[in-house]
């Protein structure tokens, strides 16, 4: 059985408003008069966007303190579930919520090899030693293949920032929690040199949007499922500005032009959920204070919410 969680944490994003994406798709479910919601338990895990208002002490990973402590609770609740025998749909705000998500998982099979399909327009494998930003939103997967990347340092953190660096690389006790072969990005076009460093290293695939539209989503998702053939279970992390802005609505915080269209991300989520590897499903970066077409992100990103739990209900 299928179960929602819902994460509206906010503090690793650089702009506000991310913590109201999960509200603003159900409101988008409410005036369309989806049943969407009805099905299945909600969970709220708790967020500490409080932590906003305060001053920060570690520039090159912002609230790093407050994210662990937001992964932890994100990872503890996954793990909870997953024993249960539920299946995570977990509508987030702001996508370093992966890191806690990765980390469940990987406390719920330690000895299992997990894939992850990162639907996204970034590669989000930056570390606090990399980060142009120091916003934590571009260091999940940073975290999660346990990566310091010192090739391309450009910072050189607090003690502060190390010590709950390490600490997040280490949640649940499994670093790495994944193998960077088994990482696998689809729309990322607006990357920093160091992680294509890494991108380069390991030889991690990108499906950049013109191939596909070359080879179309449902192609695609074959491939995909067939490059991470070796792995026991799949994850599977959707942020919304994968898709093109133009076309969709620029309600996210980092939109990128050219990316896919939501009939494309349907499709492909169509082929990957059907997939009983897939254990989890997340939704991420819907902001509703940057859409200037009404709710329209929250709303397309609901069309694709239903076709993702549709396929996972009829797997």
């Amino acid at each position: 059985m299928l179960k929602y969680l819902v994460q509206c944490s906010e503090i690793g994003a650089g702009t506000r408003g991310s913590s109201l994406g999960p509200d603003a798709i159900m409101m988008a479910s409410l005036n369309e008069e989806s049943e969407l919601f009805n099905r299945y338990p909600f969970e709220q895990i708790p967020d500490l966007n409080d932590s906003l208002f305060e001053p920060t002490s570690t520039p090159n990973a912002l609230r790093i303190k407050q994210m662990l402590a937001t992964w932890a609770a994100q990872s503890e609740s996954v793990l909870r579930n997953m024993r249960m025998g539920k299946v995570p749909v977990i509508l987030s705000g702001d996508h370093a919520s992966a890191g806690g998500t990765i980390a469940g998982i990987k406390m719920v099979h330690p000895d299992k090899r997990l894939g992850v399909v990162w639907i996204d327009a970034h590669a989000d494998l930056h570390t606090p030693y990399t980060s142009p930003s120091g916003n934590i939103h571009g260091m999940p997967l940073g975290a999660s293949i346990a990566t310091d990347n010192l090739d391309m340092q450009r910072n050189t953190p607090n003690e502060e920032t190390v010590d709950f660096w390490e600490r997040m690389k280490n949640l649940g006790g499994i670093s790495p929690k994944i193998l960077p072969q088994d990482l696998i990005f689809v729309g990322v076009r607006d990357t920093e040199k160091e992680e294509i460093h890494l991108m380069t290293q390991h030889n991690i695939i990108n499906y950049e949007v013109a191939e596909v539209d070359d080879m179309g989503m449902f192609k695609i998702g074959k491939e995909i499922l067939e490059e991470l053939g070796e792995c026991d279970i799949i994850y599977v992390s959707f942020d919304v500005d994968s898709m093109d802005p133009d076309e969709v609505s620029y309600g996210t915080g980092t939109p990128v032009q050219d990316g896919i269209t939501p009939d494309q991300a349907k499709n492909l989520l169509t082929v990957l959920l059907a997939d009983p590897k897939v254990c989890c499903f997340e939704m991420v970066e819907v902001n509703p204070l940057l859409d200037k077409k009404g709710n329209k992100m929250a709303s397309t990103a609901l069309s694709i919410l239903e076709k993702a739990v549709y396929t996972l209900e009829n797997r």
